[in-house]
């Protein structure tokens, strides 16, 4: 698994979700790497990409309702992140479908989306965890 105990914000619902993200791109890219004709993992990252554009936008929301409730200074920089993340993956979620499934595309849709997941979680999200350790702020949301 890709994910890494130090990227944990101490936020449960929102360390779950991480987890969660990572599983799954993981598993986008494993699809992506494997050895079945390109058919069938057509089918596979459909779903996967079906799953990345609903689960982004409900984890998203959920990190800056946080963010809200900690008063957080970088929350509007933080919510831009998110909003144009969530944009580039209903995107490339399109192109895919209007490209015949293009498996360079795909290719290069999963290696930016890890880049950007290691980046945004062990940068940017710890900014949120740093300002909430500094603020003497509980991260137990259940």
């Amino acid at each position: 698994m890709l994910w890494k105990d130090r990227y944990e914000l101490g936020v449960p619902r929102i360390d779950r979700q991480h987890k969660e993200l990572f599983r799954r791109v993981g598993a986008f890219l494993q699809v992506l790497r494997s050895e079945v004709c390109w058919n069938e993992k057509v089918i596979r990252l459909h779903e996967m990409l079906e799953f990345m554009k609903r689960y982004v936008v409900e984890h998203f929301r959920d990190e800056e309702e946080y963010q809200k409730s900690i008063n957080y200074p970088r929350y509007e920089i933080h919510r831009k992140i998110h909003a144009d993340m969530v944009k580039y993956v209903s995107e490339v979620s399109k192109q895919f479908e209007q490209s015949d499934n293009n498996e360079e595309l795909m290719q290069q849709f999963g290696g930016r989306l890890l880049a950007w997941l290691i980046n945004h979680v062990a940068a940017e999200d710890q900014l949120i965890a740093d300002y909430a350790r500094k603020k003497g702020m509980s991260g137990n949301d259940g």
